[in-house]
């Protein structure tokens, strides 16, 4: 992680966080330019190999929705070691966003604090660059959200068969109209709706919760996913807080600030659950550590934003190698086995 943390970070965090991503996404542009590093990057072992909601996977490290917003960079982030890739969040219509600036670094405490508000190319856009896109054995997803039953399940229906599986973003914090399907009813009906056309795997990314009240909101949420046989739940999305370096002075932090919290949150879901979800764990993991006790907490995979960009493309090699280090050393058969086996 070298060459990243003490070259690369600091220039891209030179700049504003939004130029910075443009930087980053005009380097992963040209595909063929990262098809050499991906030999050192992607650990290639059968005990990494695991199962997300029926989707095999080379490893269960991902890169969760949010950093290749617009589906363009999904190829070239491919090579990067990932085990699969959920590009968008893809709506229906074109969206600017909020205004800027609404994405702010606090580097102390290694997190970011975004209120981006959705910024979309639109479905018809999206899907043009989702059939271009090519991943090899990682798998692509897409993340999908909207303001009407009626967009989402438009959306869904337009890129469930271009990818492997879809995960449907019912929890930004920063998207007001997103939040009415944070009513158990009104969940109930959009998965119905969804019922009809649905094909692919489908994941619901859920809010942490820090109360009684919304804990047990949380469990209905669980509980209306086992009843509409949806495979799983990401957990979680980013925790709500004030900033007024934001130009909505509202924003989404995510980081390490955020991981106690999704350890919980996994642990918490998964005694509800017992095995009848995929649990994607989404918060706070920076290293192999985090990720093992993650998993030990009961997730099936794995998902990285605020972490790849303050540790680099190193990461998810380092994770992995950490996590097949932890296999072999306790004579398991894959990851898949250590959640079971050596639950915290």
């Amino acid at each position: 992680m070298g060459i990243y943390t003490n070259l690369l970070r600091p220039l891209l965090f030179s700049l504003p966080p939004e130029r910075a991503q443009r930087l980053a996404e005009f380097a992963l542009w040209p595909k063929p330019l990262w098809l050499p590093v991906r030999p050192s990057l992607l650990r290639k072992d059968r005990h990494l190999e695991t199962s997300m909601g029926g989707i095999r996977l080379p490893n269960p490290v991902g890169l969760a929705a949010g950093y290749d917003k617009y589906c363009r960079v999904s190829g070239s982030l491919a090579n990067l070691g990932f085990g699969y890739v959920v590009g968008g969040t893809v709506v229906a219509e074109p969206r600017k966003g909020n205004p800027r600036p609404r994405i702010v670094r606090n580097p102390v405490s290694s997190s970011l604090i975004n209120s981006l508000g959705f910024p979309s190319n639109g479905l018809t856009a999206a899907t043009r660059k989702l059939r271009r896109t090519s991943t090899g054995r990682v798998r692509m997803l897409v993340s999908i959200s909207g303001f009407t039953t009626e967009d989402i399940v438009r959306c869904f229906s337009a890129v469930q068969p271009l990818v492997a599986g879809v995960e449907l973003n019912i929890s930004s914090p920063n998207s007001e109209g997103v939040r009415r399907f944070q009513i158990p009813e009104r969940l109930d009906e959009l998965l119905s709706e969804l019922d009809r056309v649905k094909e692919k795997p489908l994941f619901i990314k859920l809010p942490p919760h820090f109360s009684g009240e919304e804990r047990s909101r949380t469990m209905e949420f669980v509980d209306l996913c086992v009843r509409h046989s949806i495979e799983g739940v990401t957990l979680v999305n980013t925790w709500p807080v004030d900033d007024d370096r934001l130009a909505v002075g509202r924003g989404g932090l995510s980081g390490k600030p955020l991981f106690g919290h999704m350890l919980r949150i996994v642990r918490e879901v998964r005694q509800h659950v017992g095995d009848r979800l995929t649990i994607n764990a989404c918060g706070g993991i920076f290293s192999g550590e985090d990720a093992l006790r993650a998993l030990r907490a009961g997730a099936d995979t794995l998902q990285l934003f605020t972490g790849f960009i303050y540790q680099g493309p190193a990461l998810m090699r380092s994770i992995n190698d950490h996590l097949l280090d932890f296999v072999m050393r306790e004579g398991l058969p894959s990851v898949e086995a250590i959640r079971r086996e050596f639950p915290d």
